[in-house]
């Protein structure tokens, strides 16, 4: 069931990770923060490393109920947007040409969301949408198995050593997240258009005539389906959310469709709504929570606390606000919470004023 052409358990899933993302980008110390809430290492998967995928899957899903018009035209326009508030993140508040990351999440966004949005506009079958996952996702395996760089081996999946890493630094050195490599790089943005193809091949069947329940049922198999796909492809060439691996794309897009199907059975199957409505909130200006949320963080941390010191207005606020009131990992998941508040009011104002920050 939609309200309007929307469709509420998808703003819900939206709003959840959006909500997710905020908490585990903004912790009071960096230093003390739950596992859970921290990226894996490497190789490996925490709930943290589902965030970005679980968005890009929304991304898809969202492409197959859009009433907008669906021209090149206006898909590459959207993408400019999103691309170039992006890079204005990326720059503030500093703007340094010199230093300027290139890379990034809203970045990858846009391509993914062209990219996805191009192949929907001139083909609406599952097969052919599904072809195309498959052969983003076992023609990138190939080449990061099988191509040597300069110098190295065939099959190095180290951050510094693998293909992706070389392409980046050779075409964008100095404008990384790391010196040798970036995680939102040119390559690895290959098969997170799978990613979001997979959420199109979900929008399309919640889309479908099939009755609600079993609409859900099928999702949450299918979900189970690919998450034990990615386990298995692991073993060959191992799940890692920095380079983007296809096993990453099978276990992590299987873990959205079985939240979507989760979020779907709850809320427009069963309709229980009552609890929804902050995630609704959330999740209708997604795009701007990201935003607002980029710029706070930027902005205390390039200001200077009250006095002499020397630390972030950040850093001030933890220590006098959080740090007496907690054990430090609590005390730093509060601050994180408080951010979300922060910004979930003003999220609220803008809901009740109906101000959505669109591309």
């Amino acid at each position: 069931m939609q309200t309007g052409t929307r469709l509420v358990s998808l703003d819900v899933f939206r709003g959840i990770t959006m909500a997710a993302m905020v908490i585990v980008n903004n912790p009071g110390d960096w230093g003390h923060v739950y596992a859970p809430l921290l990226h894996a290492p490497w190789h490996g998967c925490t709930p943290t490393d589902l965030i970005f995928p679980f968005f890009l899957f929304i991304v898809g899903v969202a492409i197959t109920l859009s009433k907008r018009a669906v021209s090149t035209g206006s898909i590459l326009k959207r993408a400019a947007v999103i691309l170039a508030v992006g890079l204005f993140l990326n720059g503030f508040p500093a703007f340094d040409l010199a230093t300027w990351r290139i890379p990034g999440v809203l970045q990858r966004i846009a391509v993914c969301y062209a990219a996805a949005a191009m192949l929907y506009a001139h083909s609406r079958r599952p097969a052919v949408i599904a072809a195309m996952a498959a052969a983003l996702m076992l023609g990138y395996w190939g080449l990061m198995i099988l191509v040597p760089v300069p110098g190295g081996t065939a099959g190095d999946l180290s951050p510094e050593g693998n293909l992706a890493a070389f392409i980046d630094r050779g075409v964008m050195s100095g404008h990384l997240w790391k010196p040798g490599w970036d995680p939102e790089g040119l390559l690895s943005t290959v098969p997170a258009i799978a990613t979001t193809l997979l959420g199109i091949l979900a929008g399309l069947w919640i889309g479908g005539t099939a009755a609600p329940a079993r609409k859900a049922a099928l999702l949450a198999l299918g979900g189970a389906g690919a998450m034990a796909a990615g386990l298995a492809w692991g073993v060959v060439f191992p799940i890692n959310k920095s380079l983007w691996t296809s096993s990453y794309v099978m276990f992590s897009g299987g873990a959205a469709v079985l939240f979507l199907a989760l979020c779907y059975w709850m809320v427009d199957v069963k309709g229980w709504r009552s609890w929804t409505k902050p995630f609704v909130i959330l999740g209708v200006n997604a795009l701007a929570l990201y935003a607002l949320s980029a710029l706070l963080a930027s902005t205390l941390g390039s200001l200077t606390g009250p006095g002499a010191s020397d630390a972030s207005l950040q850093s001030w606020i933890y220590r006098n606000a959080f740090e007496p009131l907690a054990a430090p990992k609590n005390a730093s998941l509060l601050y994180a919470a408080a951010n979300l508040a922060v910004l979930f009011l003003v999220l609220l104002w803008m809901y009740r004023r109906r101000i959505l920050l669109r591309a």
